[in-house]
């Protein structure tokens, strides 16, 4: 079965907890779901690039573009930015497993900032429309969603992660405020829009606006600042049908 047949399976920001992420995807087998990590698979646990290849090489999977990602690569091609990285849970090993595998380095810089799915669900990082500044001034003759995913690329290749940066890790919003979330989804010609990002606290996905936004960051990683002993099923779940 295509990847696009299977039901939607989505995973909220891993941190580098390999081990926890291996227990979230068991009642998942790779062959029966479409796997889609929301970014943000590095820093503060102590696996995070393993976790990229775990994520690259399982079947029938899409990785996101998160702000931790762009740091890394920021620290990877500027070592002034080295210290940053580290202070937002950057491991010194990861960015040098990193430096010795080319072929990893250039499947991170391609990874798309969003992507849209047959329902018109909008999965992207953040809950933040910061990805607008991407847009193409006219949407005649153009998809919005490539035109992100080109211009990230193009960001990432000229060595502009500030301005990723900037986007990505931008406080979600899309929780408290409608009108903005209505206009991003219009943008981008979806239904609803699922995120993570920014941890939500709750024991399940957080779902806001008559499930018209949802945050699957439930605090994962138990080497993250703020984990709180979440479980597993408010990072890592099956999306439901649009309702």
């Amino acid at each position: 079965m295509a990847a696009q047949d299977l039901p939607v399976l989505i995973v909220g920001d891993v941190h580098g907890d390999i081990e926890r992420l291996f227990t979230a995807l068991k009642p998942y087998p790779a062959d029966q779901w479409r796997t889609i990590f929301l970014g943000d698979l590095v820093d503060y646990g102590m696996f995070g690039v393993g976790a990229h290849r775990y994520a690259r090489d399982r079947a029938n999977t899409t990785v996101l573009l998160g702000n931790h990602e762009v740091a890394m690569l920021w620290a990877l091609r500027d070592p002034t930015r080295v210290g940053f990285w580290v202070s937002i849970g950057g491991q010194r090993h990861d960015l040098e497993e990193l430096a010795r595998d080319q072929p990893l380095q250039a499947w991170l810089q391609a990874r798309p900032a969003l992507i849209r799915l047959d329902d018109g669900t909008l999965v992207q990082h953040c809950g933040h429309d910061g990805y607008a500044r991407w847009l193409p001034k006219s949407d005649i003759g153009h998809d919005p969603i490539a035109a992100i995913n080109t211009r990230v690329r193009d960001l990432l290749i000229d060595g502009a992660e500030a301005e990723l940066w900037d986007a990505l890790s931008a406080k979600n919003v899309f929780e408290t405020q409608s009108l903005r979330l209505e206009s991003w989804l219009e943008a981008t010609q979806s239904r609803r829009v699922v995120f993570g990002h920014t941890p939500h606290g709750g024991k399940k996905p957080a779902v806001f606006h008559e499930g018209r936004a949802m945050n699957f960051d439930g605090r994962l990683s138990r080497s993250h600042r703020r984990y709180g002993a979440a479980p597993v099923s408010a990072s890592v779940g099956p999306l439901d049908a649009v309702s």
